[in-house]
């Protein structure tokens, strides 16, 4: 089983100024050595780690983690898209094999059509160039304009994180449904399970109420183009990492077993071309 989105950090609050009040597990430090016996607990053996920061030393910091940690299978950096060293960054950080994507914060930005702006489709371009798959971060409202840049890069790799970031705890399927399926048609385009713990009520949601929405990404992608992440630390804000990757597991159940290895397993190995 790959966890196909988490994350590390050594806390300061001025670089993490994103964490809430109420987000105050995560205001510490999380690194490798402790997610490493929490794997061994929920039957996982490799991930993929994803940036949380905006800064070039922030994926150089990932990828030396991952150099030192053989179950860390992949990083996605980020790389700063209006740079004039663009293209530089991108052929440097992209000679280590452990570099297998990158992503901007689409759904932090001002301009909700951000996604299709100039400097980011070009950014975008460059990434592919480099062989480099694309994160999509993005929440209900930036569906429409994922579908537009996809169709301007049909022959790059995305994949969206955490589904899009549906409203769960309100139990609000549409429009995101039918968004999140008219950007699935495109076969270029795969999803992340990713990160829907914490978009349920944290007080607590129940694992039923998850479905609907679980159901949505399978039907729209199948299952050879889903694959599940943790987002831990982040998790940890409502639910242990064991219980996010079992709710995971009861999520998927009505798949077949050689359907369950490939959300588990096979696609997040294809997708990010993981050695």
């Amino acid at each position: 089983m790959i966890d196909a989105h988490q994350h590390y950090w050594r806390y300061n609050d001025t670089e993490y100024d994103w964490m809430s009040d109420r987000q105050g597990v995560l205001k510490r430090d999380h690194l490798p050595q402790e997610l490493a016996g929490l794997m061994v607990q929920a039957g996982v053996t490799g991930t993929v780690a994803v940036q949380a920061r905006r800064t070039l030393a922030e994926t150089e910091w990932l990828l030396d983690l991952a150099a030192r940690n053989a179950f860390i299978l992949g990083v996605v950096g980020w790389v700063d898209f209006t740079s004039p060293r663009l293209e530089q960054d991108l052929e440097r950080l992209a000679a280590d094999e452990h570099l297998v994507g990158v992503r901007e914060l689409i759904h932090d930005m001002p301009d909700p059509e951000y996604a299709t702006s100039a400097a980011h489709v070009a950014g975008v371009r460059a990434a592919g160039r480099a062989g480099l798959a694309y994160d999509l971060l993005l929440k209900p409202r930036h569906l429409r304009p994922a579908i537009a840049l996809v169709d301007r890069l049909p022959e790059q790799r995305f994949v969206v994180d955490h589904s899009a970031k549906p409203d769960i705890a309100g139990g609000v399927v549409q429009p995101w449904a039918a968004d999140l399926a008219e950007l699935a048609l495109r076969d270029n385009v795969w999803c992340k399970v990713s990160g829907l713990v914490t978009e349920g009520r944290w007080g607590g949601q129940p694992d039923d109420d998850f479905l609907p929405f679980v159901d949505v990404v399978l039907d729209a992608f199948g299952s050879s183009r889903v694959m599940v992440g943790s987002d831990w630390p982040v998790c940890t804000c409502v639910r242990a990492y064991a219980d996010t990757m079992d709710l995971a597991r009861r999520l998927v159940a009505r798949l077949s077993d050689d359907e369950r290895e490939s959300v588990f397993d096979r696609n997040c190995r294809e997708f990010y071309k993981l050695s």
